[in-house]
């Protein structure tokens, strides 16, 4: 009797619905959160009511369907009795997961579980995902139209400048040779802002293909560096390149690491102080080819590291060169295109290391080799 008795109340507690049918379709049993989950009147459960009537009582939350019969076959099937489960959304906006247990005697138990909560959670993530996404992407798109329509004036601003700047033109007194100097540095900043702005929309829209041929290793580093000679000289900053004489080449787009590793100079260059080394490397790793850019920079917070690679991302403390936060998120997008891995290694006062990995053949030439 204390046995039956400790049964009954723990079955009376549970907050899972739970009801018994016996092997002639019959309910023989159920526990209060079973009535409470269906509004269904303990007087007329106590009646033993057959489950085709218990269904019928429970139209108003929830009309018969696939589940609901699976139910009723569950209980009253003849045969093979499997376990049924599955997940009823009801009128009233509720969630319920229900499951059929075969008992030894004949009867089926089945349970009902109020899953609104969790359900509700997971809609809300879905979403704000959702949202957050579309709001991603309007904002690439938005950036995309806004960059195609300034770059056509931009670049006769530009081209303008040039055309000042050329001795043929005619002489310009030292006044105006600086203006045309800071006209000159600052529409080339904002086409490079501008195009990798188009850059990673076309990343971002599936629409980058890559120009893939032999990369002379050595040569690439060379050519990467050219673009920060100026910098390097005005901050008195020394760049140590270092590669095997016999490292040879790789299977990748030139123009695409040839801007990554610029990137990643710029970026060097714009946290290191005064007198500072900037040091560029590059090893053969088996199948692999692997850059490596480190400053002597106040080193990336622990907090930003996780976001360092975002879009629109920037770390402005010790930085000479404040950008529009694309530098490494182009860096990530064109290694990943390539099939490759960015790691980076930074603390603050040891200044960063950045590490890109580049397969030595890429997965199209394998394909096509095949």
């Amino acid at each position: 009797d204390a046995l039956i008795r400790v049964q009954g109340e723990t079955l009376d507690n549970l907050s899972e619905a739970v009801a018994v049918f016996a092997s002639d379709g019959r309910l023989r049993l159920h526990n209060p959160a079973f009535s409470r989950m269906w509004k269904l009147a303990p007087e007329a459960l106590a009646e033993r009511p057959h489950i085709e009537a218990v269904i019928a009582w429970c139209a108003p939350l929830h009309p018969e369907d696939e589940t609901l019969r699976a139910l009723r076959a569950a209980v009253t099937g003849i045969g093979q009795r499997d376990p049924v489960s599955g997940r009823l959304e009801r009128r009233d906006g509720s969630v319920v997961d229900c499951t059929t247990v075969p008992l030894p005697d004949g009867a089926t138990l089945i349970t009902f579980q109020d899953m609104t909560d969790s359900v509700n959670v997971e809609r809300a993530l879905i979403e704000r995902n959702e949202a957050l996404e579309q709001a991603d992407q309007v904002k690439v798109d938005f950036l995309h139209h806004v960059s195609y329509e300034l770059r056509s004036p931009l670049t006769n601003i530009i081209g303008f400048a040039h055309f000042l700047g050329d001795p043929a033109t005619g002489p310009l007194n030292l006044k105006q040779a600086e203006y045309l100097g800071y006209i000159t540095a600052s529409t080339d900043a904002l086409l490079a802002i501008i195009n990798d702005i188009l850059d990673l929309a076309s990343i971002d829209a599936g629409a980058m293909t890559l120009n893939l041929g032999e990369v002379d290793i050595r040569r690439i580093m060379e050519e990467a560096s050219e673009g920060i000679r100026d910098r390097l000289v005005k901050g008195n900053i020394r760049l140590d390149i270092r590669a095997s004489a016999e490292i040879g080449g790789f299977v990748a787009d030139e123009r695409r690491v040839r801007q990554v590793l610029f990137n990643l100079l710029s970026n060097a260059v714009g946290f290191s102080p005064q007198n500072g080394t900037v040091r560029l490397t590059a090893q053969r790793e088996r199948d692999k080819v692997v850059f490596s850019v480190n400053d002597q920079g106040p080193g990336i917070p622990t907090e930003m590291k996780d976001r360092i690679f975002d879009k629109f991302e920037s770390h402005p403390l010790g930085s000479q060169h404040r950008g529009a936060g694309l530098g490494l998120s182009i860096v990530r997008s064109f290694v990943e295109l390539h099939g490759g891995t960015v790691a980076l290694d930074s603390d603050v006062g040891r200044g960063t290391t950045v590490t890109c990995t580049f397969p030595i053949e890429h997965s199209a030439e394998r394909t096509a080799a095949a």
